[in-house]
This record gives C-alpha cells, sequence and structure tokens, in this order.
C-alpha cells in the first residue's frame, strides 16, 4: 500500500513537536532561516589555513632528513653526457694536402671537445677522405661546433658525419 504526500499531514504525525535547534547533534550550534550559524566568533577562524601551526615532531624529522639528502646529492658528482663523433671530410681533389685539412680541424677547440685518432682513406682515382674521431660533452659542445669544419671550404668539399654514439657512463 503506497501512501502519499496528501494522506501524511503535520497533525498526523506522531511525537511532541520540539523547536528546529533541538534536532541534531547536542553540541551544534542553532542555524538562523538562511542556513548560517549564529555564532559571532567566526571572524577567528582562516578558512584559507594561513595560520601558523606548531610543526609536529614527524614533520620536522622528514625535512632534516630531505636537506640531508640534498647535501649528499651535491656532493656526489654527476654524471655527464658525452658522444663520440666520427667525421667524414672530402677533398676538391687528389691534390689538396690532408695532412694540412687535419690540422686546421684539430685547430678546433672547444671546452669539452677532445680530438682522437684519425685516418686517411681511399676513396677512388687517388682521392683520399679524412676521418676524425673526437668525443664530445652533450651539454658543452654541439654539432653546430663541428661544423665549422665546412668553412675551410677551398680544402673541403663536404663533410659528412658517418657515426654519433653516445657514451655510457659506468655508474
Amino acid at each position: 500500500m503506497a501512501v502519499s504526500a496528501a494522506d501524511v499531514s503535520e497533525t498526523s504525525l506522531p511525537g511532541v513537536k520540539k523547536a528546529l535547534d533541538k534536532y541534531g547533534p547536542a553540541n551544534v550550534e542553532g542555524t538562523t532561516e538562511s542556513g548560517a550559524t549564529d555564532n559571532e566568533d567566526d571572524e577567528d577562524i582562516d578558512p584559507s589555513g594561513s595560520e601558523e601551526e606548531e610543526e609536529s615532531e614527524e614533520a620536522k624529522r622528514l625535512r632534516e632528513e630531505l636537506a640531508r639528502n640534498e647535501s649528499k646529492k651535491a656532493k656526489q658528482p654527476s654524471l655527464v653526457a658525452k658522444s663520440s663523433v666520427l667525421p667524414d671530410m672530402n677533398p676538391w681533389d687528389d691534390e689538396k694536402s690532408m695532412e694540412k685539412l687535419e690540422k686546421r680541424v684539430r685547430s678546433i677547440q672547444a671546452e669539452g671537445l677532445v680530438w682522437a685518432s684519425s685516418k686517411l682513406d681511399p676513396v677512388r682515382y687517388g682521392i683520399k677522405k679524412l676521418q676524425i674521431q673526437c668525443v664530445v660533452e652533450d651539454d658543452e659542445v654541439g654539432t653546430d661546433t663541428l661544423e665549422k669544419i665546412t668553412a675551410f671550404d677551398e680544402n673541403v668539399q663536404s663533410m659528412v658525419m658517418v657515426a654519433f654514439n653516445k657514451i655510457q657512463n659506468p655508474l
């Protein structure tokens, strides 16, 4: 049997009628018609939580531990990312001095650039290309530094990066 709202009236509900502020938990203050509380101590409450609160011992301990870990990280040497690069330089003809070209290429100096071994590889018709191995620190030297080799255009016809390998640092 279903009961509709029309069947129930205020007079038909059992119990004694109480004031609205008497319902609910015992320690809750009454509210007005708009729902605002009657308590005038609301000015003491900061909803943003910007009041300075006492820091717990656990929070202090965690902060000190984080500071110790940060200082340990700062003392450790950071790993430097390095790459091994092998450029090929092709001359215009067989009459160009590849030894002079090698000296000019090695004259390019930069922080984080180390020139290594070199070799002359035959191409054809007596022409040899120059290969020079170098190691670069990735943060210090970019490929634009190695592109300076093409500025020696009286000796270098073209330059190609044959190999560009990352060097893994041991941990």
